[in-house]
């Protein structure tokens, strides 16, 4: 499995396997889809002697179930640690979604956070640490991931994931120009996740596109036109992959007024009409909104609405 940039910090992972100052917790903290997850795996890899998928009996993965991370989990999961290893040097802990764990569920957590038993390794993994409580990331080893460089993932989908995709039947029939490696590489704002997910389903590059291109004629529009929208779109299934797509597009936007990014190609243009504090905004909105979404009860018709207010 090939580790896709975040050369920093594989390296200071790696020295510290290898030098056997392995710290007992880690947060893995960084935008969704950057390969957190992906490191944590050969991190452990590496520590317990390669041999270490997922579905090891050492390795405990811990996933939301229903938008969180029930106490019950977290429970179980402190159970499961207070055994030995089975077969490895470590047994390991990967929360995923770490953020998604309840106040209870946290709470339950630190004591064994603090007071690990045994040669155990914890991991979470989030791209909200600021929901945990402080407690938790004061007691990790702190890792920070930031979007790869466009360049590395263009040179990656070029000379290894071609060769994967060919070999596997389920992408047998995909198709990638030079132009789509081109609007792959950008689109997917250094994420290597999204990437490998454009390439495997090139639908999704064009539903993308289709989005922004409604997400910039919306924007554009009055009011009654913007709630009749956000009305549609409360009844959208996949309404929190709409708000990823929308947050990837203001942070390109974003990156773009600071001269950091080239034009959004296959959007439409950019509009003059955004400020910094503007798009700031705009993006905690959709932020929060797509947290309150994905995690309660939140009538989704008056969050869209009041997200419409800020665009």
């Amino acid at each position: 499995m090939e580790i896709i940039g975040h050369r920093r910090q594989w390296q200071f992972l790696k020295q510290s396997a290898e030098s056997g100052k392995v710290s007992h917790a880690y947060l893995f903290c960084g935008q969704e889809k950057l390969g957190k997850k992906r490191i944590a795996l050969e991190f452990v890899k590496l520590i317990n002697g390669g041999n270490f998928d997922l579905g090891h009996p050492d390795l405990i993965l811990i996933e939301p179930k229903e938008k969180e991370i029930q106490i019950a989990q977290i429970r179980e999961l402190i159970q499961k640690l207070s055994f030995k290893p089975y077969s490895a040097l470590f047994k390991v802990a990967l929360i995923d979604q770490a953020h998604l764990m309840t106040k209870d569920s946290q709470n339950s957590f630190l004591k064994t956070l603090e007071e690990p038993k045994g040669r155990t390794l914890l991991i979470l993994i989030t791209e909200s640490p600021e929901r945990l409580l402080p407690t938790i990331p004061s007691r990790c080893e702190i890792i920070k991931f930031s979007p790869v460089k466009e360049v590395e993932i263009k040179s990656y989908l070029r000379e290894k994931l071609v060769d994967e995709l060919r070999s596997s039947s389920r992408f047998a029939s995909a198709r990638v120009s030079d132009k789509d490696w081109e609007e792959v590489s950008k689109f997917c704002l250094g994420r290597p996740g999204e990437a490998v997910d454009f390439v495997s389903d090139p639908q999704k590059l064009e539903n993308r596109k289709k989005i922004i291109k409604e997400l910039i004629k919306i924007s554009n529009s009055g009011i009654a036109s913007r709630f009749q929208f956000a009305k549609e779109l409360s009844r959208e299934s996949n309404l929190k992959e709409i708000l990823e797509i929308w947050l990837s597009y203001f942070r390109n936007v974003l990156l773009e007024k600071n001269g950091a990014h080239r034009r959004w190609e296959g959007g439409g243009r950019v509009s003059s009409q955004y400020t910094f504090p503007k798009l700031k905004n705009i993006l905690n909105q959709i932020q929060n909104t797509n947290f309150l979404i994905s995690t309660t009860n939140i009538n989704s018709r008056l969050a869209m609405e009041i997200l419409m207010l800020e665009l």
